[in-house]
């Protein structure tokens, strides 16, 4: 029986042999749920669903519509015990993963390739950046500051002035780019700029 910490460093190892050049950030909220992984490609963000074989569909429709809501492409990775249901709990675009352990080893096989979400989800995935990195993709495209404009405001004229193709990379590089490490620092430092431009 595995469990999902079992499942999560051996597959980061899978992804990152099958995938190319990828950025993983783990436990991201969206909406009413929270993505297992998160998988920033270079010109798309997908979404990981881990259900192991501990885990029940309880909260898997609730869970699916957010996915669907923020993601390119989306995958739910398996259980053995879960293998041969899961196409009956997720969207046929869905990728599916199985995970099982094979003479100490975990094995994971592709069931499904995903297909690009139908869905529209550019304005929630400019949602998944901070503000200082729609800063930086306004200045990226020669925007207006839009100062003292709420970052709502901000989405929406990205979307408007800024082709799809382009908005797609800009998202992957600034989450390649994210740091973790310095963002109360990043996100203080475009405060303090900010409100100094207001008292001056």
């Amino acid at each position: 029986m595995l469990h999902d910490k079992d499942i999560r460093e051996p597959l980061f190892d899978f992804l990152e042999e099958t995938c190319g050049k990828i950025r993983i950030i783990e436990e991201k909220q969206v909406g009413r749920s929270r993505a297992d992984i998160v998988m920033v490609m270079p010109s798309s963000v997908v979404g990981i669903e881990i259900k192991s074989d501990v885990d029940t569909y309880v909260r898997l429709k609730r869970q699916v519509k957010d996915y669907n809501r923020y993601f390119d492409y989306n995958y739910v990775v398996v259980g053995s015990s879960h293998a041969m249901h899961i196409r009956e709990h997720v969207p046929e675009w869905w990728g599916i993963i199985s995970v099982e352990m094979i003479n100490g080893c975990m094995d994971f096989y592709i069931i499904r390739k995903p297909e690009r979400n139908p869905k529209d989800v550019g304005k929630r995935k400019l949602e998944l950046l901070w503000r200082p990195e729609l800063a930086h993709m306004q200045e990226l495209n020669h925007l207006p500051k839009y100062a003292g404009k709420s970052k709502a405001f901000v989405i929406e004229k990205l979307l408007e002035k800024v082709p799809e193709s382009i908005l797609q990379v800009q998202i992957s590089e600034e989450l390649f780019e994210r740091d973790y490490n310095e963002i109360v620092h990043v996100i203080e430092e475009y405060k303090g700029a900010r409100r100094k431009k207001r008292i001056f």
